[in-house]
């Protein structure tokens, strides 16, 4: 197959995968690329997500490795063989490729989670909230900038609103539900959105409040988006020069770890609505 000068994160996924099976095994790259009937060239474009992979060639990989899991071979066939051409491949060339890849992993997800202390999670924000924080990038953006990434934001709620959503669970701190990144009326509204949000079924928002005692865990912001399996969730966190997408198996057991720690934390549904309408009233 032809290479790709600029391949997806999905698709460096599965190169990743592909190549955490081989070394599970043993096998060095010209090893499996022989039993492939392959070079080493093709080995390295298919591990890193330049060159594309058949399903035959997959299923061929996985018996070499001698994987045992069905489950497994199953999606990373899927992987390399869905074709999806979403509406986010509309904002190519016009936003930077990690908004895709965010947006491209949002799609697949069997599960979305979120932890946010600072900030309105990404997915419950209205516009106005949206743009506001776009609005306050360093250096400023100009308005052909800003304007398609609040659409885009707007846009990647699709998967909550579809007619087979998915479930999706928001731990917030209080502290986001009143930093005003805008201004009175636009956080009334922010906040409504968030109580709307969370009365559809497939929707779970749970608060940390203030005054809640032994909470030491706040530099845990994450998104966790499910995988067809659990070896295939993937965990985007902020890092100093953009997002990074975290999905070695010691990561993503840390980070279960942690939703969960931060989640037994917070408040259950109920007593959350109860306080952000206790904001909304303050405001």
């Amino acid at each position: 197959m032809a290479t790709r000068r600029n391949p997806t994160a999905r698709q460096i996924r599965l190169g990743t995968e592909l190549r955490r099976l081989r070394e599970a095994a043993g096998l060095k790259a010209r090893e499996a690329a022989t039993l492939l009937g392959a070079d080493s060239v093709q080995m390295s474009q298919i591990e890193s997500g330049a060159s594309g992979v058949s399903e035959e060639r997959v299923r061929r990989m996985a018996a070499n490795y001698a994987c045992g899991d069905p489950a497994l071979i199953d999606a990373l066939v899927s992987l390399a063989t869905d074709r999806t051409r979403g509406w986010w491949e509309e904002y190519l060339g016009i936003l930077p490729p990690a908004f895709l890849d965010l947006t491209e992993l949002d799609h697949h997800a069997t599960f979305r989670r979120d932890v946010e202390f600072i900030h309105v999670p990404g997915l419950l924000q209205t516009e106005d909230y949206a743009r506001a924080l776009f609005s306050y990038m360093v250096p400023e953006l100009p308005k052909s900038e800003l304007e398609p990434r609040v659409e885009h934001r707007m846009r990647r709620r699709t998967i909550l609103d579809r007619d087979n959503p998915t479930a999706y669970e928001a731990v917030i701190h209080e502290a986001a539900l009143r930093i005003r990144v805008s201004g009175r009326e636009a956080a009334r509204s922010q906040l409504a959105r968030i109580l709307d949000a969370s009365t559809a079924e497939h929707v779970t928002v749970r608060v940390i409040p203030f005054d809640l005692d032994n909470f030491a865990g706040a530099s845990s912001a994450m998104m966790y988006a499910g995988g067809a399996v659990p070896r295939l969730d993937t965990v985007l966190r902020d890092a100093p020069h953009g997002s990074a997408f975290l999905d070695s198996e010691a990561q993503l057991a840390r980070f279960r770890t942690l939703f969960h720690k931060v989640g037994a934390a917070a408040l259950d549904p109920k007593r959350s609505r109860d306080l952000i309408h206790q904001v909304i009233q303050e405001l």
